[in-house]
């Protein structure tokens, strides 16, 4: 299938053939007829992508400000990679959009075959032949909504959630700044509740077409027509003013708050949508006591991974109108004829086009205002795009499969394949067809698809790497196993112990125990070096701190409900490193949380060789401290290893003291790996340290949450008793 996206490092915009999108559970695969081009959004992130990375840096501050917080914490090299990585990408544009069901997902129901709906998301309703649309963003059209006029129907939830917020009410007068799609969608709203409106705009035509649907007056915005334009303001509110100012433009004018102030009656309020520049002058603000409100985007539920991944909805009860519900009140409006877009499409462009509709919308078009992108009916959809197939895949090659290319995967795992001349990168499964497009121009992968089964079923792949989200691990790693393959997953291995249970049927059944989980700190060179320097032989004491530090709300590690605690998903890495150092297994496991964050935890690990270690796993703290320490103390000397930078052991009255690049051990992990599947040689990491690694960490996460020690099964079985094993997993 096609799909517009852009390169944001290059801000090149493509059109380009990318796998069709399966249908995975919750939601639905629709084929679009009709996506809306949101005029601002989308030409702000044009315009972006086509500046300098000086540019960009200027642009998003926000930014900057991650990427210098992760050069502290993962290294210049880390960070760098990761940022480009980033912006060498293609980026999806589009998130409003009408179409057809074709597929239905599991799970779900209200939606049949064939049914018209209209569609939400920035990541789900794009400009692409075929999207899935989860189904709190997706809803079926009434007969009477024109199919093209439903595309609008995500951006006229915009203004009808900033109406909701403003708590406009019928026979009151408005004020909107900002007459494009938007504005004009609002003030078509407004006119359909009974508020009076009037507005200000750059562009005189747009304030005619304001006018001509409904609005009292409309000017244009300028220094010499604002006394004037006042004037009629305070002639129309008897002189008191608006009772609300609705700032719809993308605006940096420092005046723009105090000119609203202007308008405004005493205890008036603002409601700004548009990304603006708000500099409140404290004195107009204060002698009117005025309300400043920020609408965000269309409705509650925006940016909730439990409501617009998950299908979770909101009680009607609690949340009256949400993202979701706001859409049907827009298309309920369509079908009754109360709201009508047919004057606010200025330009319907066929998909084919939409390159050369971008690049003349960018050059400041004033005609242009609502534009479509029409699709052909007859859309192809293709499951497997190739990209630079290779002639010949030999033998001595391992062929890899890749289930996943987010952002650890493209930044820290992948380019190290890729230097690998032992590696043939076959085949890439995302979960949208961009992704996988970017991961197969990127490094080379012959081809790429939206199904697992692809790669699992595939005779020509040796091995496969599992770097999808969390919940999924474990059973890819078992699919995997069966189908005879080399696997290779990162952490966590499962984040329970059925999950756990299933992994070890699976290699007792099928004898396949060709497994491997990215725990990489045990291959880190300079930990390696200390652990050499320190050499003790008996029983130690370890410390291992770790500043894991606080989450950003939309990110998917925070869904402990799905997604399992962040211990559960990250812990692994320091317990193998701890395992790895001692030389010994974790026999007992005794954890205390801080608080009611059951993941700012202090856990203190028993050793079957009699050592013991603490491990501190903190979710607060100050992000500039560096992210890992470990303290090593045994009979006969003393080690501290600050964040796989640098070293200091004291032994038998000297000091050796070492410095290195911050070096986490991904590369030389991944080189293992290969060479263990190519040459047919034992897993880097044996089962059984792999199986007791989870165990202990699924035991921390059992501990903090009852408060009593856990006794760990691995310290009684023997190496390859793999039945043993499989009975013995509660």
């Amino acid at each position: 299938m096609k799909q517009i996206a852009q390169n944001y490092k290059t801000g090149e915009l493509k059109l380009i053939d990318v796998p069709a999108p399966r249908c995975r559970a919750g939601g639905v695969v629709v084929r679009t007829a009709f996506s809306a081009v949101s005029t601002g959004t989308e030409l702000m992130k044009f315009s972006e992508g086509r500046l300098s990375l000086l540019g960009k840096a200027r642009a998003r501050p926000d930014q900057v400000a991650k990427v210098v917080r992760s050069v502290r914490q993962q290294g210049l090299l880390a960070t760098y990679n990761k940022v480009m990585n980033k912006l060498d990408s293609f980026t999806p544009l589009g998130y409003s959009s009408s179409g057809t069901v074709v597929e239905i997902g599991e799970g779900v129901s209200g939606f049949h075959v064939g049914q018209r709906v209209c569609c939400a998301g920035n990541q789900y309703a794009t400009h692409a032949e075929y999207n899935w649309v989860p189904v709190n963003l997706c809803v079926p059209l009434p007969d009477g909504a024109p199919l093209d006029q439903a595309a609008f129907t995500t951006i006229a939830a915009i203004a009808l959630q900033a109406m909701r917020q403003s708590e406009t009410r019928l026979g009151e007068t408005v004020c909107v700044i900002g007459l494009g799609l938007i504005g004009q969608i609002l003030v078509r709203l407004l006119r359909s509740a009974g508020v009076r409106a009037v507005g200000l705009d750059r562009l005189e035509q747009r304030c005619r077409l304001a006018e001509a649907a409904g609005a009292a007056f409309c000017a244009v915005a300028s220094d010499d027509g604002a006394e004037d334009f006042s004037s009629r303001v305070a002639q129309l509110t008897a002189g008191h003013g608006v009772d609300c100012v609705f700032i719809t433009a993308g605006s940096n004018d420092p005046d723009l708050a105090r000119r609203a102030a202007d308008l405004l009656r005493d205890r008036g309020r603002i409601v700004d949508i548009g990304k603006c520049t708000l500099n409140l002058p404290w004195n107009d603000f204060y002698d009117k006591e005025l309300d400043v409100r920020f609408s965000r985007s269309y409705g509650p539920g925006r940016y909730d991974p439990l409501y617009e991944e998950g299908g979770i909805d909101y009680p009607i009860g609690q949340v009256r109108w949400t993202e979701r519900r706001n859409m049907e009140a827009i298309v309920a409006l369509l079908a009754d004829g109360q709201l009508d877009f047919t004057s606010l499409v200025t330009d319907v462009v066929a998909f084919d086009g939409a390159v050369s509709a971008y690049e003349r919308l960018s050059q400041g078009s004033a005609e242009s205002l609502g534009v479509l992108f029409s699709y052909p009916a007859d859309a192809e959809r293709s499951d497997r795009i190739a990209y630079r197939p290779r002639a010949v895949l030999t033998k001595d090659r391992v062929r890899l499969g890749v289930i996943g290319a987010g952002a650890y995967a493209s930044s820290m795992l992948l380019p190290q394949l890729v230097a690998n001349d032992r590696v043939d990168l076959v085949e890439v499964v995302t979960n949208t067809g961009l992704s996988g497009a970017t991961a197969a121009r990127k490094f080379g992968f012959a081809r790429a698809s939206t199904s697992a089964a692809s790669v699992l079923e595939a005779d020509d792949i040796d091995a496969v790497l599992i770097a999808t989200r969390h919940a999924s691990h474990a059973d890819l790693a078992v699919q995997a196993l069966r189908a005879g393959k080399a696997v290779f997953v990162e952490k966590p291995l499962a984040l329970d112990g059925a999950s756990l249970a299933r992994i070890v049927e699976a290699v007792h059944q099928t004898g396949n125990d060709r497994l491997m989980v990215g725990f990489n700190r045990r291959f880190s060179p300079l930990l390696a070096a200390a652990r050499d320097a320190f050499s003790c032989p008996a029983a130690q004491v370890v410390q291992y701190r770790v500043v894991a530090g606080p989450l950003e709300k939309t990110s998917w590690y925070a869904q402990a409900e799905t997604e399992g605690s962040r211990f559960a998903g990250e812990g692994g890495h320091f317990i193998d490193a701890l395992s790895w150092w001692i030389g010994s297994e974790p026999v007992r496991v005794t954890a205390s949380a801080a608080g009611q964050d059951i993941d700012n935890l202090v856990a203190t690990l028993g050793f079957a060789d009699g050592s013991i270690a603490t491990l501190s796993y903190l979710t607060g703290g100050d992000s500039r401290v560096p992210k890992e320490l470990l303290e090593a103390s045994g009979p006969a000397g003393f080690v501290r290893f600050d964040n796989f930078s640098r070293y200091e052991s004291w032994r038998k009255g000297s000091r050796l003291a070492k410095k290195g690049a911050l070096d986490k051990g991904q590369g030389p992990m991944l080189a293992a790996f290969v060479d263990s599947v190519r040459s047919g040689a034992p897993m880097p990491i044996p089962l059984r340290s792999l199986l007791a690694t989870t165990r202990a960490t699924l035991a921390v996460q059992e501990s903090a949450a009852s408060g009593l020690a856990v006794d760990l099964w691995s310290a009684v079985l023997s190496q390859d008793d793999s039945e043993r094993t499989a009975s013995a997993i509660p």
